[in-house]
């Protein structure tokens, strides 16, 4: 029984360049939603022909639902809405998620790739883990692999695909468009994308097999802002201690709490920043 986890996430989705493609709620917004579930749709079909038994979405930009479940694959099912433990992968915690596809990811903040960004969409200009540069997706890799669940599809921008190399080199990985500029790419039609996703995913559930779970290691996560009131903010979190103007830094036993941890400092950063000044 092989079983895939997609955490799906809008930005690196087909055709998407702008901020009001991927923000709930605008016309862009609702013209955009049909070709991130195409992708996600694209994956779906690619995993069941590569041999999966079972598919779970995960939804995992902004307000967690974005993919039109009418339209989505009957064969898979879909986790959707906010709140969740494990937010961008949840469900992986419970064991028995083969191999995870990460689906419309992105660079991270202080990055070149369109839309770039780690969590919010500003304020931060970079988050560390042990001293590396952390997409979203290299964050996500440690969590999952506490589980013992392989990367196994990355789609996105060009550069994305390069920063997947760096923590699943083995994982195919589909660039649906190329880095122009943070709000421009060149960009290939959902057609073309959807069948380099399927075919990648196909592939990809090869490689979706449990491994030993990573060992445990206390890591040190630094996060960088914009302004310095936001790093006062951040140490309202227990453990969180400021280490510069503008940068904090926590340690984490497991990646678990050290992404919990990540979700609390950004959440209380979110709502420290002011309209005009940030």
């Amino acid at each position: 029984m092989t079983r895939i986890l997609i955490s799906a996430d809008m930005e690196g989705a087909t055709g998407v360049t702008w901020p009001a493609d991927c923000l709930p709620g605008t016309p862009e917004w609702e013209r955009f939603r049909p070709l991130f579930t195409s992708d996600v749709n694209a994956a779906i079909a690619g995993f069941f022909d590569g041999g999966a038994d079972e598919v779970l979405v995960n939804e995992a930009h902004m307000s967690m639902r974005n993919l039109l479940l009418e339209q989505l694959d009957d064969r898979a099912r879909m986790l959707t809405g906010r709140h969740k433990a494990l937010s961008m992968v949840e469900g992986v915690q419970h064991g028995d998620i083969d191999g995870i596809a990460f689906v419309g990811y992105h660079t991270g903040a202080g990055d070149e790739g369109v839309l770039a960004h780690t969590y919010l969409g500003n304020s931060l200009t970079g988050v560390f883990v042990d001293g590396v540069r952390a997409s979203e997706g290299l964050l996500n890799s440690l969590v999952v692999a506490e589980y013992g669940t392989p990367v196994v599809l990355v789609t996105g921008d060009d550069r994305t695909c390069a920063d997947a190399r760096g923590y699943a080199p083995d994982a195919p990985a589909v660039a649906v468009k190329e880095y122009v500029s943070r709000y421009a790419a060149v960009c290939r039609t959902p057609a073309r994308t959807a069948a380099d996703i399927r075919a990648a995913a196909a592939r990809g559930a090869a490689l979706a097999v449990r491994h030993e779970p990573a060992a445990l290691a206390t890591r040190t996560i630094e996060i960088e802002f914009d302004a310095e009131h936001l790093a006062g903010a951040a140490t309202i979190v227990p453990g969180v201690e400021q280490t510069g103007p503008r940068r904090v830094a926590y340690e984490a036993p497991t990646m678990y709490e050290g992404i919990r941890c990540f979700k609390a400092v950004t959440t209380l950063v979110s709502a420290a920043v002011e309209e005009w000044y940030g």
